[in-house]
Parts: structure tokens; sequence; C-alpha cells
């Protein structure tokens, strides 16, 4: 933090007014890959950065600052269950969307809907309220609406989407920092972390960095060959499942 407070005035002197008219943030993060490794059991992230004004001149008043991370994005369907005959769960209605985040957290120095207007909210997609899913099927707009609530509300329960109020530290208007948590069940693929400097109900300024989360070692090789050669991946999995309860059979039947 210290390296960054001296960064931050570094750049508060060196930036005259005419040169740049927005502040500037200069964003890092505590680490740009994670790593999926056996026994692996979430990470925590830590966003931080600094802050430099026009002019070398820190603003009036309250300013705020909102992080995002974002993982890939992919197509979902959501399906309802109902139950048949008051006993069997079965699939009913089911919505469809072309995109979606695989995992998406946002963390805030106050509650959204206090630091930002509701269309700049939905502009940036900041806050789970603001998120554009895109959905295939054009209907009834309360019935996507209670799809749309379901899905974000199913992913917050398994710990892919979550948001975070007061919980990003902003230090002498100069500084900021951030932690987030990286489930165990976090999807590979690049993650984009977005980083909001917000004053009045407005976005002033952006910055973005990006972490990779991937599979190394034996899990890699696995991942690897189930992708390439699913149809003989498939076979030695069933092989070496039938051989392990042939063993334990065996080794029950001895005793």
């Amino acid at each position: 933090m210290k390296r960054l407070l001296l960064l931050a005035l570094t750049l508060l002197a060196a930036a005259p007014a005419a040169a740049q008219k927005a502040p500037i943030l200069v964003p890092d993060v505590s680490q740009h890959r994670i790593d999926l490794q056996s026994g692996f059991t979430g990470a925590e992230l830590l966003l931080f950065g600094a802050i430099a004004y026009p002019g070398g001149r820190i603003p009036e008043g309250q300013i705020d600052i909102a992080v995002v991370i974002e993982g890939p994005r992919k197509p979902i369907t959501v399906r309802e269950k109902a139950k048949l005959g008051g006993v069997i769960w079965v699939n009913a209605e089911s919505n469809s969307y072309r995109t979606a985040p695989s995992f998406y957290a946002v963390a805030s120095s106050r509650p959204i809907a206090d630091i930002i207007d509701e269309r700049e909210a939905y502009v940036y997609e900041i806050g789970l309220k603001h998120l554009q899913l895109s959905p295939i099927q054009v209907g009834d707009t309360r019935e996507q609406l209670r799809f749309r609530d379901g899905l974000i509300a199913t992913n917050v329960e398994d710990g892919s989407y979550s948001q975070s109020s007061g919980s990003v530290q902003i230090t002498r208007k100069l500084l900021y920092q951030a932690r987030i948590e990286i489930p165990a069940s976090v999807p590979v693929g690049t993650y984009d972390a977005s980083t909001y400097l917000i004053r009045n109900g407005k976005v002033v300024s952006v910055a973005e960095t990006e972490v990779v989360v991937g599979k190394r070692g034996f899990e890699q090789f696995v991942s690897i060959v189930a992708a390439r050669y699913g149809l003989a991946y498939g076979l030695v999995a069933v092989l070496i499942s039938l051989g392990l309860g042939w063993a334990a059979g065996a080794l029950f039947h001895r005793r």
C-alpha cells in the first residue's frame, strides 16, 4: 500500500490539467492466474490500485469505487421444477439465454443504489440487478423477470454470483482495495476485472485487467484428453470403474 500511495502522489504531481480531463485508475490484482489443482478449495482475490486526478487536485465531496469480476459468458437454459401428482419433481417451463456470466462478483464502497444512477448501472452492468442476460425467447415481461431472478438466485446460492456492499476500502481518495472470494467450483477461462470510479451517480473513470483461471499438472492433462478424445476417455473411465469394482468385490470375498 505504501508503494501505491507513492505512485498515486507521483501521478498527481506529474499530470497537468490539460493532459487529462478524467481521473486515471491504476488497477492491479494479487494474482493474475489461479490454478485449479487437486484439493483446490477456493481462493481470495485482492483487487487494489491508485487514483490519479487531473492537475493533481483531489476533488471535494464523496467518491466511490465499484469492482466487478466477470467470468466467460456462455449460453444457458433455466428450467423450472414442478411436482407431478404431488410426488415426483419434473422439468416444467424453461427459458434460454444467449449469454450469461459463468461467474459474477461485485464489491462496492457503499450500497450500489446509493452511489450510482439506475440507468448508469444498467449501462455498465454494475450489480446483480443490472445484469444483461439476453433472453432468446420474447414473451411476457413478468415471466422473463421470474426466470431471470431464478437464474441469479441459483447462482448466488452456489457461490457463482455475489454482491458485497461496503467491502471496498478507499484511503485518502487515492488508494482502494477489495477482496473477492473465488469458489472451488469456478470454471476455467479468462476473467475480466473492471474497476469503476463513481462520483455524483456517474461513472467518471474505468480501468480493466484480466485474471486467468486454468488447470495445470495432472488436472490439465485429464481435461485435454477428455476434450480431444472424448470416446476413448469415456471407455477408459468405464474400464477403470469396472476394475475398481471387481477389485473391491474380490477383496470383500477374501475376507
